[in-house]
């Protein structure tokens, strides 16, 4: 008989880390298996203790991977796809992703409330309306990437009235928000660039591009902005430093 894993609060490993291995175990054991719906987000904060924003941040990255399926008004169903390679590890997250001699200007495009897509508001446990703004960004006179960022209104009061196009989200958050930032999750992806996205960037509509996506958690692992960055696979150079974990 298996026994069933539990959250260690004394462990050093972030609570988000230790539920998303436990349910990507239960779909590799199959435990959970294809075309199951798993339980909702209420039961399974009750089964494991933990907050709704911890269970959403871990089936989001597991829908990200194409193992589970979100199904509008019906539920979170096990779906089979290619295995996620590489490892999970820390780093030391800087507000400059790009290293040293890499030169973009910004262009903002748009801003203001927006009501999200359905996978960005899984992020929030509130409901309603998020401030939103996307901008472009350019290396010389080549469009590089877009950035998309979602915040919740309350966190970052008078958030109407900021300059956000001549501060960075990081920046903005450490500086204005009324939580401050803990860590961050990061995920990069290889996606097809489509339709408007394709078309600033002017590319082709389904070019092959970078995806990343940049979860930004405050204190007690709640989320506070969400930001997503497309662009060309030729434009990009991410830095990043690696922390061990002590």
């Amino acid at each position: 008989m298996r026994i069933e894993k539990t959250i260690d609060r004394e462990s050093q490993q972030k609570l988000y880390v230790q539920i998303y291995t436990i349910f990507k175990e239960k779909i590799r054991l199959t435990e959970w298996p294809e075309g199951m719906q798993i339980p909702t987000e209420d039961d399974l904060c009750r089964l494991y203790d933990i907050s709704k924003a911890t269970v959403r941040v871990a089936i989001s990255d597991l829908v990200r991977e194409g193992l589970l399926r979100r199904i509008q008004g019906k539920g979170t169903f096990v779906e089979h796809s290619t295995r996620s390679l590489g490892l999970c590890m820390r780093t030391r997250f800087t507000g400059d992703m790009f290293g040293e001699g890499v030169s973009l200007t910004r262009e903002l495009l748009n801003r203001g409330v927006q009501s999200p897509p359905d996978e960005i508001r899984t992020y929030f446990e509130e409901e309603g309306v998020l401030y939103y703004f996307r901008s472009k960004y350019m290396d010389e006179d080549e469009p590089a990437f877009l950035e998309e960022s979602y915040i919740p209104m309350a966190l970052v009061p008078g958030i109407e009235a900021e300059d956000i196009g001549q501060i960075s989200l990081f920046d903005l958050l450490q500086d204005k928000a009324i939580v401050k930032v803990s860590r961050v999750l990061q995920t990069i992806e290889v996606a097809e660039i489509k339709d408007e996205a394709a078309a600033i960037l002017k590319i082709a509509s389904g070019s092959p591009g970078l995806l990343l996506h940049r979860l930004i958690m405050g204190p007690e692992e709640s989320p506070i902005a969400y930001t997503r960055l497309v662009g060309t696979a030729t434009k990009y150079k991410i830095q990043t430093e690696f922390e061990k974990i002590k």
